[in-house]
């Protein structure tokens, strides 16, 4: 029987009550490549909004965190391709500004290609990446070094987070932080219901292959036979919540086989359920913030008000 944390998760999630798989595991190869044409596609409006903060706002990030980062460390957590840090990096080296930029990412085909990219992209960077899930990485980063830190959590990705888990997991981050160090987090922000709704629901179809191929690597890596043509792609947005929820529906009855494990049966129209990404409103953002014991810095937002980056600092 495999003893991976893939294949136990895959099947944690698919014998649930309530089926689900984790998104984190959509990042194989294929998902990289499948995400970053998500981010390309013109209805996925968070893109455009947060980089019009750091492509515009990059000098004015850097001068709110003051002048005590000298010899610092920049943690990335989920870096990607680390395209909006760069404009952020950039802005630091001529500030001229003393600093280590570590990129943690699940992926490492990313790290790989974060440390021969970047050092073409900013001149005389320091990078030294980590493959891992983000606590324990950035616990590793912390015991590399003694340095003050700014941790990134860029890209709204605290919205895949439940709200309780999201306040758990950043009490976590606040915990492994010194104080003085900070946090820039990025939130995407409530707005027309219709316009969230596209955004995951492209017409190119882009999402839906991305949620497709976790299934594809289930087959691959773990040995299932799983019809990835019986499986379609459905979104949900709650405005109340702000809950952005996407499933994969069984087109029919049927039963799934994974090597090793005991067979696993749908209903027609059985939902599985593959991605949150929740939307915040500007009050909601500053409770949670007051509830974890951050001290509020500036949030810069894009022209439209779609997208905040705040600055948290630990007390």
């Amino acid at each position: 029987m495999k003893d991976t944390a893939f294949y136990k998760d895959v099947l944690n999630g698919l014998q649930a009550p309530q089926k689900y798989l984790p998104s984190k595991y959509f990042y194989d190869a294929k998902g990289d490549i499948l995400f970053q044409k998500i981010m390309e596609a013109p209805e996925y409006y968070v893109t455009n909004s947060d980089m019009e903060i750091f492509s515009n706002q990059s000098s004015q990030l850097v001068e709110a965190f003051g002048n005590y980062y000298e010899n610092f460390d920049v943690i990335e957590l989920g870096a990607g391709d680390a395209v909006k840090s760069t404009f952020f990096l950039k802005a630091l080296a001529n500030s001229g500004k003393s600093y280590t930029y570590r990129p943690i990412d699940i992926s490492i085909n990313i790290i790989d290609f974060l440390h021969s990219e970047l050092p073409q992209r900013v001149a005389g960077i320091s990078i030294n990446g980590l493959v891992g899930e983000y606590l324990p990485a950035l616990k590793q980063a912390y015991l590399q070094s003694s340095n003050k830190k700014l941790v990134l959590f860029l890209g709204s990705s605290i919205g895949n987070f439940e709200i309780d888990e999201a306040k758990k997991f950043l009490r976590e981050v606040c915990n492994l932080m010194n104080p003085g160090d900070s946090i820039l987090i990025g939130f995407d922000l409530k707005k027309n219901p219709r316009q969230i709704l596209a955004a995951y629901n492209d017409a190119g179809g882009i999402t839906k292959a991305f949620n497709l191929n976790l299934l594809s690597r289930i087959n691959k890596e773990l040995g299932a036979d799983i019809d990835l043509d019986s499986f379609e792609h459905f979104p949900t947005y709650d405005p109340v919540t702000g809950s952005c929820r996407s499933y994969l529906i069984s087109k029919k009855k049927q039963v799934i086989f994974i090597t090793g494990a005991p067979k696993i049966s749908l209903s027609q129209h059985e939902p599985i359920h593959m991605e949150l990404s929740k939307k915040f409103s500007v009050h909601e953002i500053d409770e949670i913030a007051t509830e974890l014991g951050f001290q509020i810095r500036p949030y810069f937002f894009d022209k439209k008000s779609w997208y905040c980056n705040a600055i948290w600092e630990k007390k």
